[in-house]
């Protein structure tokens, strides 16, 4: 069975964009986020169907081969197919260590780094100034989506978005203006909660301080927005090396 067949099998759907939940104007980095998202979910060692997960997950390496060849893309896009002879589709393909040469493991040494050089760079302002522009001035959905967000740093975002604002950058939302008291005091108590609840988490299981930070993250985003778009999925997308996992051989078309 070929990659598309077993793309409706599994998915529902032969367009390997749609499988991803992106469009075909998508750029690469674009591409790379979606596979990580979409591939962690399915991931063996996360699901319960370990047989059809596996299936999953070696499907979702092969349409992300494909994607992230230029020609190979480029004969998808114009004509629906894919080289199935192409080496980069082998069954025999260890799509565990594609991913995670794609996606190398975070450390918190890493986090520590990345944080310090993100937070007050322009990649920060430009990133708050695209989600206070999609979620149209809703601090609960900015701080919730922003990277190295943490409580103690709302009144610097506010002052960055109100600086744009001020600016003309960007519009003045109602929603950011006139937030209420009562909503921020709201949004801090859930912060304070998701702390707690990490902490416990973290004595219960008798982490170490690598996995704690790493649970941490994950258990704020679990309480936050239900899903993979984490702080360590942007992480991990930042760190990847996409041009690596680039290769194989051309067979015919």
């Amino acid at each position: 069975m070929g990659l598309l067949e077993r793309c409706r099998e599994l998915f529902g759907t032969t367009d390997l964009y749609g499988v991803l939940g992106i469009s075909k104007q998508a750029n690469d980095s674009e591409i790379r986020r979606s596979y990580y998202k979409v591939s962690l979910q399915v991931h063996p060692d996360r699901a319960s169907d370990d047989a059809q997960a596996t299936e999953k997950f070696q499907v979702l390496g092969q349409l992300y081969a494909i994607l992230n060849d230029n020609e190979q893309r480029a004969v998808y896009d114009e004509q629906g197919i894919v080289d199935e002879e192409n080496d980069s589709l082998g069954q025999n393909r260890n799509w565990e260590d594609y991913w995670r040469l794609l996606f190398p493991k975070i450390t918190v040494q890493d986090i520590s780094d990345f944080e310090k050089n993100y937070k007050g760079s322009e990649e920060e302002r430009q990133d708050l100034m695209k989600k206070y522009r999609q979620h149209e001035g809703d601090m609960d959905a900015i701080t919730a989506a922003a990277l190295c967000c943490t409580q103690e740093d709302e009144p610097r975002i506010v002052s960055v978005i109100q600086a744009a604002i001020d600016k003309g950058e960007v519009p003045a939302y109602s929603a950011f203006s006139q937030e209420s008291e009562q909503k921020r005091k709201a949004r801090k108590k859930r912060a304070e909660k998701e702390e707690r609840e990490a902490e416990d988490l973290q004595r219960d299981m008798g982490l170490d301080a690598e996995d704690s930070l790493v649970m941490m993250l994950k258990q704020r985003q679990k309480s936050r927005e239900q899903g993979f778009n984490s702080f360590l999925a942007d992480l991990e997308t930042k760190y990847s090396k996409p041009g690596k996992a680039k290769g194989g051989k051309k067979g015919k078309k």
